[in-house]
C-alpha cells in the first residue's frame, strides 16, 4: 500500500479501535471509558501524524493565517455555540477528579484531532475536489465521535453526529483558506472547555449530579 492509501484508511481504523474500546470497557468502567477512548486514540493519531505528517507538516500547520479575518471569526463562533452549556453547567466541576481530566483533554486534545482530522488528512486529499475531501474528513469526524456516545446519553443521538459533522465542514473550509490550523485549534479548545467535556462524558446533569 502506498503512504497515501495508509493514511486515507487510517480513519476506518481509528474508528473501529474506538468503537471497540467502548464496548469493550462498558461493563467495567461505565461512563468513564471515555478515557481509554481518549488516550488510545490520541496515540493512534499521534502515530499517524508524526509517521506520515512529520515535523514540516505540523509547521506548516502552525504557520501564521492567510486570507481574511473573517474565516478566523467564523472558527471562533464555531467554538462559542457550547458557551450556554458552560453558563448553565458549570457546577459541576467541583471535584479535582472531574476538573482536572476536563481540563487536560481542554489544552492536549484540540492539537491532536486538528492535526490528524482537517491537517493530515486534508493535506493527503489535496488532489482531490475541494467540497469531497471536506465531506470525507468531516464525516469521518461525526462518525468517531459517535463511538463516545456508546457509554453517554448526552454524546449520544444523531444530533451530536450532525453538529459535530457540521464543526468539521466549517473547520476544514478555514483551514483551506487560511492554510494554517491556528484558529481551528483555538476553536476546537473552545468547544472542549465550553462543552464541558468531561462531565458531558460522564452524563452529570443528565443524571442530576450537580
Amino acid at each position: 500500500m502506498t503512504k497515501k492509501q495508509i493514511v486515507l484508511l487510517s480513519p476506518f481504523l481509528i474508528i473501529g479501535v474506538n468503537f471497540g474500546v467502548a464496548f469493550t470497557f462498558k461493563q467495567t468502567l461505565g461512563n468513564w471509558a471515555f478515557a481509554p477512548m481518549i488516550f488510545i486514540g490520541w496515540a493512534l493519531w499521534l502515530f499517524f501524524i508524526l509517521k506520515f505528517g512529520g515535523s514540516e507538516s505540523i509547521a506548516q500547520w502552525l504557520k501564521k493565517p492567510n486570507g481574511k479575518w473573517g474565516w478566523a471569526v467564523l472558527a471562533i463562533l464555531v467554538g462559542l455555540i457550547p458557551l450556554p452549556l458552560f453558563i448553565f453547567h458549570s457546577n459541576t466541576l467541583t471535584d479535582w477528579t472531574i476538573w482536572l481530566p476536563w481540563i487536560t483533554l481542554a489544552l492536549i486534545n484540540p492539537w491532536i484531532e486538528e492535526f490528524y482530522w482537517r491537517g493530515l488528512l486534508l493535506n493527503y486529499t489535496k488532489d482531490w475536489l475541494n467540497w469531497f475531501a471536506v465531506l470525507y474528513s468531516s464525516a469521518l469526524f461525526a462518525l468517531n465521535h459517535a463511538a463516545f456516545g456508546i457509554n453517554s446519553e448526552l454524546n449520544g443521538g444523531f444530533e451530536i453526529v450532525v453538529s459535530t459533522f457540521i464543526m468539521g465542514v466549517i473547520w476544514a473550509w478555514v483551514y483551506k483558506k487560511t492554510q494554517s490550523l491556528r484558529w481551528v485549534i483555538f476553536a476546537h479548545f473552545l468547544v472542549d472547555f465550553l462543552g464541558l467535556s468531561v462531565p458531558a462524558f460522564l452524563d452529570l446533569w443528565e443524571k442530576g449530579a450537580w
